[in-house]
C-alpha cells in the first residue's frame, strides 16, 4: 500500500480518535481539578476525620495502577449493580486518578505560601476562607501550574488505557487502521506524534499561564507582604 492510500484510509479514523482523546483528557482534567481542590482543602483542614478520609483516598488512588481502576469501574462495579457506559467509565476512572495527584500538587502549593500572609490577612479582618480565596490561592495556583500541566500531559497519554474498554480514542483507532492496512510502524509513529503535539501545545499553554500569573500575582503578594 502506497503512503497516499495509507494516509487516505488512516487520517479520518485517527483524527476522530485524537478528538476523543482530547475530549477525554480535558473532561477528566476538569473533574479531577474540582475534586482535587476539595481533597487538598480537606487534607489541610482542622477536622481530623476529614483529613484521614482524604489521605486514605489519595493513598489508594496513587498506590494502585490506573488500568486496575478502569477494570474495577467498568467490569467490577456491575457485579454490585452499578454500571457505566465505556465513555462514562473511562472519564470517571481518569478523573478519580487525576484528582489524587492534583490534590497533592494543590496542597503543596498552598502550604508553600508563607504563614505570615495568613497572619497578615487575619490582622486585616479576613476569615480563613477569604484569605484562602483572595490571598493564598492566586499565589498557590502560580506555584501549582507546572505540576498541574504535567498531570494534564500525563492524562493525555493515559487516555490510551481506556481503549481496553472499547473506547475509540487515538490508540484504539490506530489499532483498527492497522488491522485493515497491516502497516503498524508508520501508524504507531503517527499516533506517537499526535500525542507529542498535544503535549507541546499544553506546554506552551503552561508557559503563557505562568507569565499571566506572574503579572497578576505581583500586586497581591506585594500587598500581603506590606501588611
Amino acid at each position: 500500500m502506497d503512503p497516499i492510500e495509507l494516509l487516505r484510509i488512516a487520517a479520518p479514523v485517527m483524527i476522530r480518535g485524537a478528538g476523543y482523546t482530547l475530549v477525554f483528557a480535558l473532561a477528566s482534567m476538569f473533574f479531577g481539578l474540582v475534586l482535587g481542590f476539595v481533597l487538598a482543602v480537606a487534607r489541610i483542614s482542622r477536622a481530623t476525620p476529614l483529613r484521614w478520609v482524604a489521605t486514605g483516598y489519595v493513598s489508594v488512588l496513587r498506590g494502585t495502577p490506573l488500568l486496575v481502576q478502569v477494570f474495577i469501574i467498568y467490569y467490577g462495579l456491575p457485579g454490585i449493580g452499578i454500571e457505566f457506559s465505556p465513555t462514562t467509565a473511562g472519564i470517571l476512572a481518569l478523573s478519580l486518578n487525576a484528582s489524587a495527584y492534583l490534590s497533592e500538587s494543590i496542597r503543596g502549593a498552598i502550604l508553600g505560601i508563607s504563614r505570615g500572609q495568613w497572619a497578615a490577612s487575619a490582622s486585616l479582618g479576613l476569615t480563613d476562607s477569604q484569605t484562602l480565596r483572595y490571598i493564598v490561592l492566586p499565589q498557590a495556583l502560580r506555584i501549582a501550574v507546572p505540576a498541574i500541566s504535567n498531570t494534564l500531559i500525563s492524562l493525555i497519554k493515559d487516555t490510551s488505557l481506556v481503549s481496553v474498554i472499547t473506547v475509540t480514542e487515538l490508540m484504539l483507532a490506530t489499532k483498527e487502521v492497522i488491522a485493515t492496512t497491516f502497516r503498524p510502524l508508520p501508524l504507531y509513529i503517527a499516533a506517537a506524534m499526535v500525542y507529542w503535539l498535544f503535549s507541546v501545545c499544553f506546554e506552551l499553554l503552561q508557559h503563557r499561564l505562568e507569565r499571566w500569573f506572574d503579572r497578576t500575582n505581583r500586586p497581591v503578594q506585594a500587598s500581603a507582604e506590606k501588611s
